[in-house]
């Protein structure tokens, strides 16, 4: 039993010490795998941000493009893309060509078109002061309530009225520079691109005009600016491009005359945003680091 007892010894702390090496050894692995792999996982997440970045411009760029079902016959010509100052993120109208715009309007457009949907009042402090917008108010008349005998009466035009209808029924979609595709750039193109004649081989309808930017080529509006048709109040060439380009910022203004607000608006977020997208950062790193730089060791027991 004595001999038994002392051969079995030396069995068991061999095995104890081949133990305790193999623990040490697994640890110090884990160790320098635990060390290490913060950098591969910032690795993993970068690579994987990339690919998914790269993959979505990808897609964007193979269908993320407006699509279209007509043939360019019936869209028309596509329109060329001017520089409009407006349509930057940081820049306003210029409301001295608001102001022109506007008088374009009233004496060559008015006649045809309307802006029901745009009152008096938002004239105000845009283009006109109080009183000039009250005395264009005051030419156009209004029908009141029905006094006792139900008789529908007349009166002068208030700020809080909205434009009437033209004398005749043709009108265009409100507001035209945002219902039609290309915006301003195809209101400005149709209107500056009548033609003195047809070119050869295009067959316009009898009573139609021809204007390669609108669908089909045939138009019933013919051309309504020449130079000179309007002498603007500041001094400024009267010409076909120059008040194109006025009524043109006029109707963009008349679509969205919230424009200045959205702007404003959509700086304050992205700068709000910003700020807490950075707070949020700094949060995850604050809660997360003694979590991720945490090293385990297992240690033998016995």
């Amino acid at each position: 039993m004595l001999a038994r007892s002392l051969t079995r010894v030396p069995t068991r702390a061999i095995a104890r010490q081949s133990l305790g090496k193999s623990t040490r050894a697994s640890s110090t692995a884990a160790g320098a795998e635990s060390a290490s792999s913060p950098f591969y996982l910032t690795l993993t997440a970068s690579l994987a941000t990339a690919a998914a970045a790269g993959s979505t411009l990808w897609y964007y760029h193979l269908y993320g493009k407006e699509a279209f079902a007509m043939t360019p016959a019936e869209e028309g010509l596509h329109p060329t893309a001017y520089p409009w100052v407006h349509e930057r993120f940081n820049k306003t109208f210029d409301h001295a060509a608001l102001r022109r715009g506007f008088q374009v309007y009233r004496e060559v457009c008015a006649s045809c078109h309307s802006l029901t949907r745009v009152p008096w009042r938002s004239f105000v402090g845009v283009m006109h002061t109080v009183d000039e917008m009250k005395a264009m108010a005051e030419e156009h008349e209004y029908d009141t309530e029905p006094n006792d005998e139900g008789e529908i009466e007349k009166r002068p035009g208030k700020l809080s009225d909205y434009i009437p209808h033209p004398t005749r029924t043709m009108k265009l979609p409100e507001p035209p520079t945002a219902g039609r595709h290309g915006g301003c750039n195809y209101v400005f193109s149709l209107l500056t691109g009548y033609p003195d004649e047809a070119p050869a081989g295009a067959s316009v309808a009898e009573g139609m005009n021809f204007n390669p930017y609108f669908p089909g080529t045939g138009i019933a509006m013919g051309r309504v600016l020449f130079d000179g048709v309007v002498e603007y109040e500041d001094g400024t060439p009267a010409t076909t491009s120059q008040m194109a380009k006025d009524v043109v910022e006029f109707l963009n203004w008349a679509a969205e005359p919230e424009m200045d607000d959205r702007k404003k608006m959509g700086v304050k977020a992205v700068a709000l945003l910003t700020g807490l997208f950075a707070i949020s950062v700094w949060v995850k790193r604050y809660k997360w680091a003694p979590i991720k730089t945490r090293k385990i060791v297992s240690a033998s027991v016995g």
